[in-house]
């Protein structure tokens, strides 16, 4: 009678083992599964990552300009934006997008200009925005990304010399700042992480509709 239990045990312990075995097995192809899902996204795949991306090409073209023609103070400038580079790859982590991915990356993965690089270049028959008068609306279909520099509301542009005033409007929220141009980049306005503040949807690092103005 004894040994009849015994062995009925040992049927209920190998059934329950092969049971957790399964069960297991099951969790693992989950457990793949989820991290597969979770495979970093592109800049063509998301409007976030894709901010990011020209934010990054923008601050990588300003340190090869530094690096082609160096002055007294590029050296500064290099280590400055090489520090911006570092914390937009922070926010691209944070974000879920492809660490490291710039507009010219994603430009390359496409076969053509993505859209946020083409929008932030000047278009070629527009005139000189620098020229522009005081008030007047310039850098028409160009989109608005942040540099991912701190400090007061700023911008930078490839287009103004430092000293000029810029008021931008997200035309999606309605909501504006004016800054002064402090420094140099890639396009014609990039505002830094405080003025992009003032202005940003929440979760957006591009802003597709604005409305650019010289006002000083």
């Amino acid at each position: 009678m004894s040994r009849r239990r015994t062995l009925g045990t040992k049927k209920k312990v190998a059934l329950l083992v092969s049971a957790a075995a399964v069960a297991g097995g099951g969790a693992f192809v989950m457990a793949s599964t989820s991290n597969a899902a979770q495979s970093p996204q592109t800049a063509a795949e998301s409007t976030v990552c894709q901010g990011l991306a020209t934010a990054l090409g923008n601050n990588q073209r300003f340190i090869e300009g530094q690096r082609s023609a160096p002055d007294a103070q590029s050296a500064a400038r290099i280590a400055n934006r090489e520090a911006v580079i570092a914390q937009i790859k922070v926010q691209q982590e944070a974000s879920g997008c492809a660490v490291g991915e710039s507009a010219q990356d994603s430009q390359a993965a496409a076969g053509q200009p993505s859209q946020a690089a083409s929008a932030s270049a000047p278009a070629p028959q527009a005139p000189p925005a620098g020229n522009a008068a005081s008030g007047q609306q310039v850098c028409n279909g160009s989109t608005v990304t942040l540099s991912g520099e701190a400090g007061a509301p700023a911008a930078s542009s490839n287009q103004f010399p430092a000293g000029t005033k810029l008021k931008v409007t997200n035309l999606d929220n309605n909501k504006s700042t004016t800054v002064e141009v402090t420094s140099v980049s890639g396009s014609c306005a990039l505002l830094n992480n405080a003025a992009f503040e003032q202005v940003r949807e929440p979760g957006k690092f591009l802003i597709r509709r604005a409305l650019i103005e010289k006002v000083g």
